[in-house]
């Protein structure tokens, strides 16, 4: 049975855990006063020393990484403050926001935290793009009908799907450049085709956007994508950001 979810003055744990990194902020009294994060796979009880002695009293959780690391995340939780965190889930509706899902469940928890934490900062039409392993595209109306999306291959799957499946493919992992050009080599041709995708893709999100419609970006390569066209905002945290609207 979920527990019931004080939103008071009361010490509050923040995850978020996707595929490649765990972050975390500890929240008090509405005000996030510390954060980190960690590769996913890397996560211990020490991933969480600067938050062991502060007064968790709450634990709420969105996750992308599966059971076995969930599990890990429940132990350490029992360990440290002997508290059972909440894990959000995927639903038809929320928040005054509709899931356009025939079975919500097989929507990613972190795409409908992104979702609702969005429209409920401006509560009209958002547009939310999440840049992280994944790009994810998710469009809703002013009546928080969520009206599809797009998921497509970030950076990183690119360039990794390249160096896996073409053996003469070798380079070294760099970021993406703003400004690309065509590459010399093959190491460069890759690098750059991959920010040259990248930079299309920001470029036709922003030609679709409708008047009147806000635009945010989110995830670790959101910043990147923000930057390129100079349109919307970065909201590093909107993942987190959902969890207070999920899990009451």
């Amino acid at each position: 049975m979920r527990a019931k979810l004080a939103l008071g003055r009361i010490m509050r744990l923040e995850v978020d855990i996707g595929n490649t990194f765990l972050k975390w902020r500890l929240v008090d009294a509405g005000k996030v006063i510390k954060k980190a994060s960690v590769l996913t796979q890397e996560f211990t009880a020490a991933s969480f020393a600067d938050a062991i002695n502060c007064g968790v009293e709450q634990i709420l959780v969105g996750s992308v990484a599966g059971f076995e690391c969930d599990e890990r995340l429940r132990k350490v939780c029992s360990a440290l403050w002997k508290a059972e965190p909440i894990f959000a889930e995927t639903s038809k509706q929320c928040a005054g926001v509709t899931n356009s899902y025939q079975d919500p469940s097989k929507m990613g928890v972190d795409r409908w935290l992104a979702m609702i934490a969005a429209y409920k900062r401006v509560n009209k039409a958002v547009v939310v793009v999440d840049c992280g392993s994944a790009v994810t595209v998710e469009y809703l109306s002013d009546k928080g009908e969520h009206l599809g999306g797009y998921i497509i291959p970030g950076l990183r799957l690119m360039r990794e799907s390249l160096l896996k499946n073409t053996a003469q493919v070798r380079f070294e992992k760099q970021s993406a450049e703003i400004v690309t050009h065509p590459g010399v080599s093959t190491a460069e041709a890759v690098l750059q085709g991959s920010a040259y995708l990248f930079k299309a893709l920001a470029h036709e999100i922003e030609s679709d956007l409708e008047k009147g419609v806000e635009l945010f970006f989110t995830g670790g390569d959101g910043a990147l994508m923000q930057e390129m066209i100079q349109v919307g905002r970065y909201e590093p945290d909107l993942v987190m950001d959902g969890l207070v609207w999920v899990c009451r």
